[in-house]
Protein backbone atom coordinates (compact mmCIF):
# COMPACT_ATOMS: atom_id res chain seq x y z
CA UNK A 1 0.00 0.00 0.00
CA UNK A 2 0.74 3.40 -1.04
CA UNK A 3 2.58 4.76 2.89
CA UNK A 4 4.14 8.16 1.13
CA UNK A 5 0.61 10.03 1.16
CA UNK A 6 -0.12 13.22 3.86
CA UNK A 7 -0.95 11.23 7.04
CA UNK A 8 -1.69 14.16 8.96
CA UNK A 9 -5.15 14.22 10.61
CA UNK A 10 -6.40 17.22 8.84
CA UNK A 11 -5.56 16.25 5.11
CA UNK A 12 -7.30 12.96 6.11
CA UNK A 13 -10.34 14.37 7.62
CA UNK A 14 -10.43 16.95 4.67
CA UNK A 15 -10.70 13.87 2.32
CA UNK A 16 -13.34 12.45 4.36
CA UNK A 17 -15.69 15.92 4.02
CA UNK A 18 -16.99 14.52 0.28
CA UNK A 19 -18.18 11.59 1.58
CA UNK A 20 -20.02 13.75 4.47
CA UNK A 21 -21.05 16.75 2.64
CA UNK A 22 -23.98 15.15 0.62
CA UNK A 23 -25.70 14.53 4.43
CA UNK A 24 -24.63 17.33 5.90
CA UNK A 25 -28.36 18.47 6.79
CA UNK A 26 -28.24 15.52 8.64
CA UNK A 27 -25.28 16.22 10.25
CA UNK A 28 -26.53 20.02 11.03
CA UNK A 29 -29.76 18.52 12.81
CA UNK A 30 -27.46 16.24 14.95
CA UNK A 31 -25.25 19.15 15.52
CA UNK A 32 -27.73 21.59 16.38
CA UNK A 33 -29.97 18.72 18.51
CA UNK A 34 -26.27 18.50 20.42
CA UNK A 35 -26.28 21.49 21.29
CA UNK A 36 -29.60 21.93 22.70
CA UNK A 37 -28.69 18.69 24.71
CA UNK A 38 -25.46 20.27 26.11
CA UNK A 39 -27.57 23.72 27.12
CA UNK A 40 -30.19 21.85 29.28
CA UNK A 41 -27.04 20.83 31.09
CA UNK A 42 -26.59 24.63 32.17
CA UNK A 43 -30.19 25.51 32.40
CA UNK A 44 -30.61 22.85 34.72
CA UNK A 45 -27.73 24.18 36.71
CA UNK A 46 -28.67 27.75 36.57
CA UNK A 47 -32.01 26.44 38.20
CA UNK A 48 -29.91 26.04 41.67
CA UNK A 49 -29.12 30.25 41.64
CA UNK A 50 -33.04 31.11 42.99
CA UNK A 51 -33.11 28.33 45.66
CA UNK A 52 -29.66 29.51 47.09
CA UNK A 53 -29.90 33.08 46.90
CA UNK A 54 -32.04 32.30 50.02
CA UNK A 55 -31.57 30.96 53.23
CA UNK A 56 -33.29 27.47 52.60
CA UNK A 57 -35.97 26.99 51.08
CA UNK A 58 -38.08 28.86 53.62
CA UNK A 59 -37.12 31.91 52.02
CA UNK A 60 -37.69 31.35 48.43
CA UNK A 61 -40.89 32.96 47.34
CA UNK A 62 -43.94 30.66 46.44
CA UNK A 63 -44.08 31.78 42.79
CA UNK A 64 -40.17 30.62 42.55
CA UNK A 65 -41.44 27.02 43.73
CA UNK A 66 -44.35 26.39 41.81
CA UNK A 67 -42.61 27.37 38.14
CA UNK A 68 -39.35 25.65 39.24
CA UNK A 69 -40.96 22.16 38.62
CA UNK A 70 -42.54 22.79 35.35
CA UNK A 71 -38.84 24.28 34.00
CA UNK A 72 -37.02 21.08 35.22
CA UNK A 73 -39.84 18.62 33.79
CA UNK A 74 -39.31 20.96 30.14
CA UNK A 75 -35.72 20.55 30.16
CA UNK A 76 -35.59 17.19 30.80
CA UNK A 77 -38.30 16.19 28.28
CA UNK A 78 -36.44 18.44 25.79
CA UNK A 79 -33.00 16.88 26.69
CA UNK A 80 -34.40 13.09 26.23
CA UNK A 81 -36.07 14.22 22.57
CA UNK A 82 -32.53 16.32 21.62
CA UNK A 83 -30.65 13.03 22.89
CA UNK A 84 -33.07 10.74 20.78
CA UNK A 85 -32.59 13.49 17.78
CA UNK A 86 -28.63 13.78 17.97
CA UNK A 87 -28.39 10.10 18.32
CA UNK A 88 -30.93 9.00 15.32
CA UNK A 89 -29.29 11.71 12.65
CA UNK A 90 -25.74 10.88 14.09
CA UNK A 91 -26.31 7.14 12.96
CA UNK A 92 -27.75 7.79 9.74
CA UNK A 93 -25.26 9.86 8.33
CA UNK A 94 -22.51 7.37 9.73
CA UNK A 95 -24.54 4.47 8.10
CA UNK A 96 -24.30 6.37 4.80
CA UNK A 97 -20.88 7.71 4.56
CA UNK A 98 -20.05 4.07 5.24
CA UNK A 99 -21.69 2.83 2.79
CA UNK A 100 -20.96 4.54 0.32
CA UNK A 101 -17.35 4.24 1.47
CA UNK A 102 -17.60 0.46 1.35
CA UNK A 103 -19.03 0.41 -2.21
CA UNK A 104 -16.51 2.56 -3.27
CA UNK A 105 -13.71 0.11 -2.01
CA UNK A 106 -15.32 -3.14 -3.72
CA UNK A 107 -15.51 -1.47 -6.74
CA UNK A 108 -12.03 -0.12 -6.52
CA UNK A 109 -10.99 -3.75 -5.50
CA UNK A 110 -12.77 -4.73 -8.49
CA UNK A 111 -11.11 -2.76 -10.80
CA UNK A 112 -7.35 -3.59 -9.34
CA UNK A 113 -5.50 -5.46 -12.14
CA UNK A 114 -4.20 -8.90 -11.37
CA UNK A 115 -0.76 -7.99 -9.89
CA UNK A 116 -2.57 -6.10 -7.33
CA UNK A 117 -4.63 -9.28 -5.80
CA UNK A 118 -1.19 -11.47 -6.41
CA UNK A 119 0.75 -9.50 -3.91
CA UNK A 120 -2.23 -8.50 -1.14
CA UNK A 121 -4.15 -11.34 0.16
CA UNK A 122 -7.80 -11.34 0.53
CA UNK A 123 -8.04 -11.62 4.33
CA UNK A 124 -5.92 -7.76 4.59
CA UNK A 125 -8.47 -6.37 1.73
CA UNK A 126 -12.01 -7.98 3.40
CA UNK A 127 -10.47 -6.39 7.07
CA UNK A 128 -10.05 -3.29 4.90
CA UNK A 129 -13.85 -3.58 4.05
CA UNK A 130 -15.12 -4.59 7.72
CA UNK A 131 -12.93 -3.56 10.32
CA UNK A 132 -11.30 -0.13 8.73
CA UNK A 133 -14.70 1.19 7.64
CA UNK A 134 -16.17 0.13 11.34
CA UNK A 135 -13.03 2.49 12.69
CA UNK A 136 -14.07 4.99 10.00
CA UNK A 137 -18.34 4.76 11.41
CA UNK A 138 -16.45 4.87 14.79
CA UNK A 139 -14.60 8.34 13.96
CA UNK A 140 -17.97 9.70 12.02
CA UNK A 141 -20.16 9.29 14.77
CA UNK A 142 -19.25 8.40 17.88
CA UNK A 143 -16.49 10.98 17.84
CA UNK A 144 -18.31 13.20 16.58
CA UNK A 145 -20.88 13.12 18.77
CA UNK A 146 -18.81 12.97 21.91
CA UNK A 147 -17.16 15.91 20.28
CA UNK A 148 -20.07 18.24 19.58
CA UNK A 149 -21.72 16.93 23.07
CA UNK A 150 -19.00 17.94 25.01
CA UNK A 151 -17.47 21.02 23.48
CA UNK A 152 -21.25 22.07 24.09
CA UNK A 153 -21.67 20.97 27.17
CA UNK A 154 -18.01 22.83 28.39
CA UNK A 155 -19.07 26.00 26.34
CA UNK A 156 -22.66 26.10 28.22
CA UNK A 157 -20.82 25.62 31.22
CA UNK A 158 -18.45 28.13 30.99
CA UNK A 159 -20.78 30.90 29.42
CA UNK A 160 -22.64 30.49 32.98
CA UNK A 161 -19.68 30.47 35.34
CA UNK A 162 -19.11 34.09 33.27
CA UNK A 163 -22.19 35.11 33.61
CA UNK A 164 -21.94 34.55 37.59
CA UNK A 165 -18.43 35.45 38.21
CA UNK A 166 -16.48 36.64 35.14
CA UNK A 167 -13.29 37.01 37.84
CA UNK A 168 -13.19 33.23 38.91
CA UNK A 169 -13.56 32.11 35.27
CA UNK A 170 -10.50 33.72 34.27
CA UNK A 171 -8.61 31.05 35.86
CA UNK A 172 -10.09 28.53 33.37
CA UNK A 173 -8.91 30.50 30.40
CA UNK A 174 -5.01 30.16 31.61
CA UNK A 175 -5.70 26.67 32.33
CA UNK A 176 -7.28 25.87 28.71
CA UNK A 177 -4.60 25.86 26.26
CA UNK A 178 -2.48 23.68 28.84
CA UNK A 179 -5.02 20.98 28.26
CA UNK A 180 -5.45 21.94 24.30
CA UNK A 181 -1.14 21.02 24.26
CA UNK A 182 -1.13 18.40 26.38
CA UNK A 183 -4.05 16.69 23.92
CA UNK A 184 -1.52 17.51 20.87
CA UNK A 185 0.91 16.00 22.17
CA UNK A 186 -0.45 12.06 22.85
CA UNK A 187 -2.69 12.68 19.28
CA UNK A 188 0.72 11.53 17.21
CA UNK A 189 1.59 8.38 19.54
CA UNK A 190 -2.26 7.05 19.14
CA UNK A 191 -1.93 7.43 15.61
CA UNK A 192 1.07 5.35 15.72
CA UNK A 193 -0.41 2.73 17.95
CA UNK A 194 -3.58 2.75 15.79
CA UNK A 195 -1.32 2.26 12.53
CA UNK A 196 -0.16 -1.20 14.00
CA UNK A 197 -2.67 -1.99 15.20
CA UNK A 198 -4.60 -1.94 12.38
CA UNK A 199 -1.56 -4.16 10.78
CA UNK A 200 -2.14 -6.80 13.13
CA UNK A 201 -5.68 -6.69 12.69
CA UNK A 202 -4.76 -7.42 9.27
CA UNK A 203 -1.92 -10.33 10.21
CA UNK A 204 -5.09 -11.93 12.20
CA UNK A 205 -7.25 -12.05 9.56
CA UNK A 206 -4.84 -13.63 6.86
CA UNK A 207 -3.57 -16.22 9.48
CA UNK A 208 -7.32 -17.28 10.02
CA UNK A 209 -8.05 -17.05 6.27
CA UNK A 210 -5.18 -19.70 5.45
CA UNK A 211 -6.39 -21.62 8.00
CA UNK A 212 -9.66 -22.18 6.83
CA UNK A 213 -9.10 -21.66 3.46
CA UNK A 214 -6.44 -25.29 3.82
CA UNK A 215 -7.95 -26.64 6.29
CA UNK A 216 -7.35 -30.07 4.64
CA UNK A 217 -3.87 -29.58 4.32
CA UNK A 218 -3.73 -28.77 7.92
CA UNK A 219 -4.81 -31.84 8.78
CA UNK A 220 -3.12 -33.92 6.33
CA UNK A 221 0.43 -32.71 7.38
CA UNK A 222 -0.39 -32.14 10.55
CA UNK A 223 0.12 -28.53 10.83
CA UNK A 224 -1.83 -27.54 13.44
CA UNK A 225 0.93 -26.92 15.51
CA UNK A 226 2.44 -24.58 13.40
CA UNK A 227 -1.05 -22.64 12.46
CA UNK A 228 -1.38 -22.43 16.19
CA UNK A 229 1.29 -20.84 16.99
CA UNK A 230 1.13 -18.54 13.37
CA UNK A 231 -2.03 -17.22 14.81
CA UNK A 232 -0.89 -17.24 18.77
CA UNK A 233 1.83 -14.61 17.92
CA UNK A 234 -0.36 -12.70 15.55
CA UNK A 235 -3.22 -12.69 17.72
CA UNK A 236 -0.58 -11.64 21.02
CA UNK A 237 1.25 -8.96 19.15
CA UNK A 238 -2.55 -7.14 18.67
CA UNK A 239 -3.13 -7.98 21.96
CA UNK A 240 0.08 -5.64 22.87
CA UNK A 241 -0.96 -2.82 20.97
CA UNK A 242 -4.41 -2.70 22.07
CA UNK A 243 -2.68 -2.73 25.27
CA UNK A 244 -0.60 0.49 24.13
CA UNK A 245 -3.56 2.18 23.18
CA UNK A 246 -5.40 1.60 26.40
CA UNK A 247 -2.01 2.63 28.53
CA UNK A 248 -1.92 6.03 26.30
CA UNK A 249 -4.86 6.72 26.88
CA UNK A 250 -5.13 5.96 30.82
CA UNK A 251 -1.98 7.89 31.51
CA UNK A 252 -3.37 10.92 29.24
CA UNK A 253 -6.70 10.79 31.57
CA UNK A 254 -5.59 11.58 34.52
CA UNK A 255 -2.62 14.22 33.37
CA UNK A 256 -5.37 16.53 31.94
CA UNK A 257 -7.84 15.53 34.95
CA UNK A 258 -4.61 17.47 37.81
CA UNK A 259 -4.57 20.06 35.43
CA UNK A 260 -8.06 20.71 35.53
CA UNK A 261 -8.12 20.42 39.54
CA UNK A 262 -5.76 22.62 39.72
CA UNK A 263 -7.71 25.15 37.70
CA UNK A 264 -10.62 24.60 40.50
CA UNK A 265 -8.37 24.81 43.37
CA UNK A 266 -7.31 28.45 42.15
CA UNK A 267 -11.13 29.41 41.72
CA UNK A 268 -11.33 28.06 45.29
CA UNK A 269 -8.27 30.13 46.50
CA UNK A 270 -9.35 32.95 44.65
CA UNK A 271 -13.19 33.01 45.99
CA UNK A 272 -11.22 33.01 49.49
CA UNK A 273 -10.18 36.41 49.32
CA UNK A 274 -13.22 38.87 50.20
CA UNK A 275 -12.74 41.68 47.65
CA UNK A 276 -14.40 38.76 45.71
CA UNK A 277 -16.70 37.39 48.26
CA UNK A 278 -18.55 40.68 48.58
CA UNK A 279 -19.47 40.48 44.83
CA UNK A 280 -21.16 37.32 45.06
CA UNK A 281 -24.02 35.87 46.26
CA UNK A 282 -24.80 32.23 47.61
CA UNK A 283 -26.53 31.48 44.38
CA UNK A 284 -23.54 32.66 41.84
CA UNK A 285 -21.05 30.66 44.40
CA UNK A 286 -23.15 27.67 44.19
CA UNK A 287 -23.40 28.17 40.44
CA UNK A 288 -19.76 28.64 39.69
CA UNK A 289 -18.66 25.81 41.89
CA UNK A 290 -21.32 23.03 40.64
CA UNK A 291 -20.55 24.23 37.39
CA UNK A 292 -16.80 23.50 37.69
CA UNK A 293 -16.97 20.48 39.23
CA UNK A 294 -19.47 19.21 35.67
CA UNK A 295 -17.03 20.60 33.39
CA UNK A 296 -14.55 17.40 34.57
CA UNK A 297 -16.92 14.84 33.17
CA UNK A 298 -16.96 16.29 29.24
CA UNK A 299 -13.60 17.01 29.78
CA UNK A 300 -13.06 13.02 30.77
CA UNK A 301 -14.80 12.18 27.59
CA UNK A 302 -13.07 14.59 25.29
CA UNK A 303 -9.59 13.29 26.80
CA UNK A 304 -10.77 9.31 25.84
CA UNK A 305 -12.32 10.39 22.68
CA UNK A 306 -9.03 11.05 21.65
CA UNK A 307 -7.84 7.52 20.89
CA UNK A 308 -10.80 7.08 19.37
CA UNK A 309 -10.66 9.87 16.52
CA UNK A 310 -7.20 8.56 15.84
CA UNK A 311 -7.75 5.28 15.46
CA UNK A 312 -10.66 6.09 12.79
CA UNK A 313 -8.19 8.86 11.34
CA UNK A 314 -5.65 6.02 10.64
CA UNK A 315 -8.45 3.71 9.17
CA UNK A 316 -9.38 6.61 6.66
CA UNK A 317 -5.95 6.88 5.63
CA UNK A 318 -6.18 3.38 5.40
CA UNK A 319 -8.38 3.06 3.03
CA UNK A 320 -7.80 6.50 1.09
CA UNK A 321 -3.96 4.80 0.72
CA UNK A 322 -6.42 1.98 -1.07
CA UNK A 323 -8.32 4.52 -3.53
CA UNK A 324 -5.24 5.98 -4.60
CA UNK A 325 -3.86 3.16 -6.32
CA UNK A 326 -4.51 2.76 -10.12
CA UNK A 327 -6.86 0.64 -11.50
CA UNK A 328 -6.38 -1.41 -14.34
CA UNK A 329 -6.02 0.87 -17.86
CA UNK A 330 -8.43 1.19 -19.89
CA UNK A 331 -7.79 3.51 -22.54
CA UNK A 332 -9.02 1.61 -25.57
CA UNK A 333 -11.84 3.48 -27.62
CA UNK A 334 -12.46 0.09 -29.46
CA UNK A 335 -16.04 -2.04 -28.64
CA UNK A 336 -14.72 -5.27 -30.60
CA UNK A 337 -18.69 -5.44 -32.41
CA UNK A 338 -18.12 -8.05 -35.34
CA UNK A 339 -14.94 -9.72 -33.90
CA UNK A 340 -14.32 -13.24 -35.59
CA UNK A 341 -11.31 -14.67 -32.66
CA UNK A 342 -8.49 -14.06 -35.12
CA UNK A 343 -5.47 -13.82 -32.45
CA UNK A 344 -1.57 -12.98 -33.24
CA UNK A 345 1.38 -12.54 -30.91
CA UNK A 346 4.06 -10.32 -32.86
CA UNK A 347 7.49 -10.58 -30.76
CA UNK A 348 5.92 -11.15 -27.16
CA UNK A 349 7.79 -10.74 -24.21
CA UNK A 350 6.75 -10.28 -20.54
CA UNK A 351 8.33 -10.48 -17.06
CA UNK A 352 6.43 -10.78 -13.97
CA UNK A 353 6.79 -8.35 -11.15
CA UNK A 354 9.76 -8.59 -9.00
CA UNK A 355 11.54 -10.98 -11.25
CA UNK A 356 14.33 -10.69 -13.52
CA UNK A 357 13.81 -13.48 -15.64
CA UNK A 358 11.39 -13.55 -18.47
CA UNK A 359 8.31 -15.95 -18.82
CA UNK A 360 7.76 -15.43 -22.37
CA UNK A 361 10.35 -14.56 -24.53
CA UNK A 362 9.99 -13.14 -28.39
CA UNK A 363 6.62 -14.90 -28.95
CA UNK A 364 5.28 -14.78 -32.77
CA UNK A 365 2.60 -17.30 -33.54
CA UNK A 366 -1.41 -16.32 -35.56
CA UNK A 367 -4.30 -18.26 -34.65
CA UNK A 368 -7.02 -17.55 -37.60
CA UNK A 369 -10.61 -17.36 -37.10
CA UNK A 370 -12.38 -20.49 -36.15
CA UNK A 371 -9.44 -22.80 -35.44
CA UNK A 372 -8.37 -24.78 -32.71
CA UNK A 373 -4.70 -24.28 -31.75
CA UNK A 374 -3.53 -26.24 -28.51
CA UNK A 375 -0.44 -25.06 -26.28
CA UNK A 376 1.77 -27.86 -24.57
CA UNK A 377 4.84 -28.15 -22.89
CA UNK A 378 6.52 -28.53 -19.05
CA UNK A 379 5.26 -26.93 -16.34
CA UNK A 380 6.56 -23.02 -16.13
CA UNK A 381 6.96 -23.27 -19.71
CA UNK A 382 4.95 -19.57 -20.25
CA UNK A 383 1.78 -21.62 -21.91
CA UNK A 384 -0.44 -19.84 -18.49
CA UNK A 385 1.13 -16.58 -18.82
CA UNK A 386 0.66 -16.48 -22.63
CA UNK A 387 -3.50 -17.43 -22.44
CA UNK A 388 -3.50 -14.64 -19.34
CA UNK A 389 -2.37 -11.85 -21.72
CA UNK A 390 -5.09 -12.43 -24.08
CA UNK A 391 -7.67 -10.84 -21.61
CA UNK A 392 -5.20 -8.42 -20.58
CA UNK A 393 -4.80 -9.54 -16.98
CA UNK A 394 -1.06 -8.29 -17.43
CA UNK A 395 -0.94 -5.35 -19.88
CA UNK A 396 2.58 -4.21 -19.94
CA UNK A 397 3.56 -6.90 -22.06
CA UNK A 398 6.37 -5.88 -25.16
CA UNK A 399 5.52 -6.61 -28.49
CA UNK A 400 1.94 -6.67 -29.73
CA UNK A 401 -0.59 -9.22 -29.36
CA UNK A 402 -3.73 -8.46 -32.01
CA UNK A 403 -7.38 -9.23 -32.21
CA UNK A 404 -8.86 -9.25 -35.14
CA UNK A 405 -5.90 -7.03 -36.80
CA UNK A 406 -6.12 -4.84 -33.74
CA UNK A 407 -4.02 -4.07 -30.74
CA UNK A 408 -5.43 -5.46 -27.42
CA UNK A 409 -4.87 -2.58 -25.52
CA UNK A 410 -6.94 -0.76 -28.23
CA UNK A 411 -10.16 -2.50 -27.03
CA UNK A 412 -12.23 -1.13 -23.80
CA UNK A 413 -11.68 -3.88 -21.18
CA UNK A 414 -15.17 -4.47 -20.58
CA UNK A 415 -16.10 -5.28 -24.67
CA UNK A 416 -12.89 -7.55 -24.63
CA UNK A 417 -13.70 -9.65 -22.14
CA UNK A 418 -16.67 -10.09 -23.26
CA UNK A 419 -15.05 -11.52 -26.49
CA UNK A 420 -13.69 -14.26 -24.46
CA UNK A 421 -14.66 -17.17 -22.30
CA UNK A 422 -11.95 -18.71 -20.08
CA UNK A 423 -12.26 -21.95 -18.41
CA UNK A 424 -8.64 -22.25 -16.35
CA UNK A 425 -7.80 -25.96 -14.40
CA UNK A 426 -8.38 -23.67 -10.89
CA UNK A 427 -12.08 -23.53 -10.62
CA UNK A 428 -14.15 -21.03 -9.11
CA UNK A 429 -18.00 -21.53 -8.17
CA UNK A 430 -20.36 -19.48 -6.51
CA UNK A 431 -22.20 -20.26 -3.24
CA UNK A 432 -25.05 -20.10 -5.56
CA UNK A 433 -27.45 -23.02 -7.39
CA UNK A 434 -25.78 -24.62 -10.22
CA UNK A 435 -27.88 -23.12 -12.61
CA UNK A 436 -26.63 -19.58 -11.28
CA UNK A 437 -23.38 -20.66 -11.70
CA UNK A 438 -23.62 -21.77 -15.20
CA UNK A 439 -25.45 -18.37 -16.19
CA UNK A 440 -23.49 -16.29 -14.39
CA UNK A 441 -23.16 -13.00 -15.11
CA UNK A 442 -25.57 -13.40 -18.00
CA UNK A 443 -28.19 -10.97 -19.56
CA UNK A 444 -31.35 -11.97 -17.61
CA UNK A 445 -32.86 -13.48 -20.49
CA UNK A 446 -30.76 -16.56 -20.63
CA UNK A 447 -33.42 -19.38 -20.12
CA UNK A 448 -34.01 -22.24 -18.23
CA UNK A 449 -33.51 -24.37 -21.52
CA UNK A 450 -30.32 -22.57 -23.06
CA UNK A 451 -28.33 -23.34 -19.81
CA UNK A 452 -29.30 -27.10 -19.57
CA UNK A 453 -28.86 -27.44 -23.70
CA UNK A 454 -25.14 -25.72 -22.63
CA UNK A 455 -24.62 -28.14 -19.12
CA UNK A 456 -25.13 -31.05 -21.65
CA UNK A 457 -22.79 -30.11 -23.78
CA UNK A 458 -20.36 -29.96 -21.23
CA UNK A 459 -21.63 -33.24 -20.34
CA UNK A 460 -22.43 -32.08 -16.97
CA UNK A 461 -26.03 -33.02 -17.01
CA UNK A 462 -25.20 -36.77 -16.56
CA UNK A 463 -24.33 -35.83 -12.74
CA UNK A 464 -26.71 -32.65 -11.91
CA UNK A 465 -29.95 -35.36 -13.27
CA UNK A 466 -29.22 -37.54 -10.34
CA UNK A 467 -29.07 -34.34 -7.93
CA UNK A 468 -32.48 -34.13 -5.51
CA UNK A 469 -32.67 -30.42 -6.80
CA UNK A 470 -30.89 -30.60 -10.54
CA UNK A 471 -30.28 -27.38 -11.51
CA UNK A 472 -30.70 -25.61 -8.25
CA UNK A 473 -28.74 -27.99 -6.37
CA UNK A 474 -26.16 -25.55 -4.37
CA UNK A 475 -22.68 -26.18 -5.09
CA UNK A 476 -21.37 -24.54 -1.85
CA UNK A 477 -18.22 -22.09 -0.99
CA UNK A 478 -16.37 -23.04 -4.34
CA UNK A 479 -18.24 -25.84 -5.18
CA UNK A 480 -17.19 -27.98 -1.87
CA UNK A 481 -20.56 -30.04 -2.42
CA UNK A 482 -19.21 -30.26 -6.16
CA UNK A 483 -15.88 -32.98 -7.21
CA UNK A 484 -13.19 -31.39 -8.99
CA UNK A 485 -14.45 -33.04 -12.21
CA UNK A 486 -17.91 -32.12 -11.43
CA UNK A 487 -16.94 -28.41 -10.87
CA UNK A 488 -14.52 -28.65 -14.33
CA UNK A 489 -17.98 -29.37 -15.69
CA UNK A 490 -19.60 -26.55 -14.42
CA UNK A 491 -17.47 -24.22 -15.67
CA UNK A 492 -16.85 -25.24 -19.42
CA UNK A 493 -20.63 -24.78 -19.41
CA UNK A 494 -20.35 -21.27 -17.77
CA UNK A 495 -18.30 -20.74 -20.94
CA UNK A 496 -20.36 -22.21 -23.34
CA UNK A 497 -23.49 -20.47 -22.51
CA UNK A 498 -21.53 -16.95 -22.91
CA UNK A 499 -20.92 -17.71 -27.02
CA UNK A 500 -18.02 -15.82 -27.75
CA UNK A 501 -16.04 -16.26 -30.26
CA UNK A 502 -12.71 -16.75 -28.33
CA UNK A 503 -12.80 -19.66 -26.31
CA UNK A 504 -9.42 -20.41 -23.78
CA UNK A 505 -9.17 -24.08 -21.85
CA UNK A 506 -6.43 -23.80 -19.59
CA UNK A 507 -6.11 -27.40 -18.16
CA UNK A 508 -9.91 -27.21 -18.18
CA UNK A 509 -10.15 -31.19 -18.75
CA UNK A 510 -7.38 -32.26 -16.13
CA UNK A 511 -9.97 -33.12 -13.52
CA UNK A 512 -11.85 -35.26 -15.95
CA UNK A 513 -12.28 -39.33 -16.20
CA UNK A 514 -11.48 -40.50 -19.50
CA UNK A 515 -15.35 -40.83 -20.18
CA UNK A 516 -16.55 -37.26 -19.52
CA UNK A 517 -12.86 -36.20 -21.46
CA UNK A 518 -14.25 -38.02 -24.39
CA UNK A 519 -17.71 -36.27 -24.19
CA UNK A 520 -15.68 -32.61 -23.56
CA UNK A 521 -13.62 -33.48 -26.98
CA UNK A 522 -17.04 -34.59 -28.81
CA UNK A 523 -18.29 -31.16 -27.66
CA UNK A 524 -15.51 -29.37 -28.94
CA UNK A 525 -15.45 -30.97 -32.15
CA UNK A 526 -19.25 -29.33 -32.20
CA UNK A 527 -18.04 -25.54 -31.19
CA UNK A 528 -14.83 -24.91 -33.03
CA UNK A 529 -16.08 -24.27 -36.09
CA UNK A 530 -17.88 -21.50 -34.14
CA UNK A 531 -14.96 -20.07 -32.83
CA UNK A 532 -11.64 -19.51 -31.97
CA UNK A 533 -10.06 -22.35 -29.09
CA UNK A 534 -6.72 -22.27 -27.16
CA UNK A 535 -6.23 -25.16 -25.67
CA UNK A 536 -3.71 -25.86 -22.77
CA UNK A 537 -3.30 -29.48 -22.17
CA UNK A 538 -0.61 -31.69 -20.33
CA UNK A 539 -2.90 -34.86 -21.31
CA UNK A 540 -1.64 -35.10 -25.23
CA UNK A 541 -4.63 -37.16 -25.73
CA UNK A 542 -7.00 -34.35 -25.86
CA UNK A 543 -5.45 -32.37 -28.49
CA UNK A 544 -4.32 -35.13 -31.40
CA UNK A 545 -7.28 -33.48 -33.63
CA UNK A 546 -6.17 -30.13 -33.01
CA UNK A 547 -5.63 -27.52 -36.33
CA UNK A 548 -2.23 -27.25 -34.55
CA UNK A 549 -0.08 -27.73 -31.66
CA UNK A 550 2.11 -25.43 -30.57
CA UNK A 551 5.07 -26.51 -28.16
CA UNK A 552 6.39 -24.50 -25.46
CA UNK A 553 10.05 -24.70 -23.73
CA UNK A 554 11.58 -21.81 -21.12
CA UNK A 555 9.15 -19.19 -22.82
CA UNK A 556 10.25 -19.96 -26.27
CA UNK A 557 8.02 -21.64 -28.47
CA UNK A 558 10.09 -24.90 -29.78
CA UNK A 559 8.00 -26.90 -32.33
CA UNK A 560 4.80 -26.52 -34.29
CA UNK A 561 2.64 -28.18 -36.36
CA UNK A 562 0.25 -31.12 -36.46
CA UNK A 563 0.36 -34.35 -34.29
CA UNK A 564 1.83 -36.55 -36.63
CA UNK A 565 4.13 -34.09 -37.79
CA UNK A 566 5.24 -33.18 -34.15
CA UNK A 567 5.29 -36.99 -33.47
CA UNK A 568 7.98 -37.18 -36.54
CA UNK A 569 10.38 -34.21 -35.52
CA UNK A 570 11.15 -36.28 -32.67
CA UNK A 571 11.68 -33.09 -30.46
CA UNK A 572 9.90 -32.34 -27.06
CA UNK A 573 6.47 -32.80 -28.13
CA UNK A 574 7.62 -36.78 -29.27
CA UNK A 575 9.45 -37.05 -25.71
CA UNK A 576 6.03 -35.73 -23.54
CA UNK A 577 3.77 -37.87 -26.29
CA UNK A 578 6.43 -41.39 -25.24
CA UNK A 579 6.21 -40.26 -21.63
CA UNK A 580 2.37 -40.18 -21.59
CA UNK A 581 1.84 -43.49 -23.44
CA UNK A 582 4.72 -45.12 -21.05
CA UNK A 583 2.69 -44.18 -17.81
CA UNK A 584 -0.27 -45.39 -19.40
CA UNK A 585 1.19 -49.19 -19.87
Amino acid sequence: MNQNSDFSTRATFRRLIPYISPHKRGLYAACLALIVNAATDAGLLSLLKPLMNGVGFGSVAPDSLRWLPLAVIALVTIRGLSGYASDYCMAWVSGRVVMSMRRQIFNHLMGMPVRFHNSNSSGSLLTKITYDSERVASASSDTLISLVRNTASIISLMVLMVWNSWQLSLVLLIAAPVIALSVKAVSGRFRRISRDLQNSMGSVAVSTEQMLRNHREVRMFGGQTVERKRFADTSDEMRKHGLKMVSVAALSEPFIQVIASLALAAILYAASFPSVLETLSAGSVTVVFSAMFMIMRPLKSLTSLNAGFQQGMTACHSLFSLLDMPKERDEGTLTGEGIKGEIEFRNVSFRYENSEDYALRNVSFRVPAGKTVALVGRSGSGKSTMVSLIPRFYDDYEGEILLDGQELRSYRLKSLREKISLVSQHVHLFDASLADNIAYACPEHTTREEIRDAASRAYADVFIDKMPDGLDTLAGENGVQLSGGQRQRIAIARALLKKTPLLILDEATSALDNESEHAIKMSLDDIKQQCTVLIIAHRLSTIEACDEIIVMDDGRISERGHHKELLQQTGLYSKLHEMQFAAQQ
